[in-house]
């Protein structure tokens, strides 16, 4: 699974979640309607939105930041 860091004119900067490992992807080469964070998964070449995960891992963050708050 890859974390979207950010896009530079047509090439999205991918993060593997497990790694931390960074490649290069051109966007037409991924779903439309992505944005910085979006989770990826490939299978078969293809990558894919994983919307699940991408919940699960706002609701992680949201929960830091509420902790960092003292909420």
């Amino acid at each position: 699974k890859y974390a979207l860091d950010r896009i530079e004119e047509n090439i999205a900067i991918l993060e593997n979640i497990e790694t931390g490992e960074r490649r290069k992807i051109s966007i037409f080469n991924l779903p439309q309607n992505i944005h910085e964070g979006t989770i990826l998964k490939k299978e078969n070449n293809t990558y894919t939105i994983d919307i699940q995960e991408e919940e699960k891992r706002r609701k992680l963050i949201e929960e830091k930041f509420k902790k960092l708050r003292g909420n």
